[in-house]
């Protein structure tokens, strides 16, 4: 599998052509075995029916395995969260058997490895600063402003009791969208 086109100049007898093993890649790669054939002038033989652990598998193929883009097969590769396979000729291949390994065991399954599908996930909070003492602070200053622009209150309850102006909003903003949540919910 890792021979390449047959190179200029040769001009084989035999008029079947040599299938290649990678059609949707930039680079070709025959079959050695169909190349010999070919360039003997011999029946050109086909191809292995089926598929073997040792195949070796393009980007396209793997992420089409792996249920992934080829951009995460290769940026995987690149990083070190998956082997980085091999080069032939140009173009970057795995076996099926690696693959395989991956799909059936990818890291962060098993012991230890998170929440499995199905799972309840437990409590959430109703919004992200549920439980935040400053939540009383933000509804007293909303009430006692009236009508007054949010972020106006928000730069000044900013400058009494320190974080950033948007800090304050958003904090204003869940008293205004929650203003049944008690300061300290559990």
């Amino acid at each position: 599998m890792s021979r390449s086109a047959p190179g200029a100049g040769s001009t084989p007898t035999s008029s079947a052509r040599v299938p290649d093993l990678l059609p949707d890649s930039p680079n070709r790669l025959y079959d050695r075995e169909q190349v010999e054939a070919y360039l003997a002038g011999k029946p050109v033989p086909a191809l292995p029916e089926g598929v073997h652990p040792d195949d070796l598998l393009s980007a396209g193929e793997v992420a089409g395995i792996l249920g992934i883009s080829t951009g995460t097969v290769r940026a995987y590769a690149t990083s070190g969260h998956f082997s980085p396979g091999v080069t032939v000729h140009g173009s970057r291949l795995w076996s099926r058997r690696e693959v395989l390994e991956r799909r059936d065991n990818a890291p962060g399954r098993g012991a230890g490895g998170g929440r499995r599908a199905g799972e309840p996930q437990g409590p959430r909070k109703a919004h992200a600063y549920e439980g935040d003492p400053r939540l009383d602070i933000a509804r007293e200053a909303l009430t006692a402003a009236g009508g007054a622009p949010k972020g106006r209150v928000a730069a000044e309850l900013a400058a009494l009791h320190g974080s950033t102006p948007r800090t304050w909003e958003r904090l204003l903003t869940a008293v205004a969208t929650h203003p049944e949540d008690g300061a300290l919910a559990d």
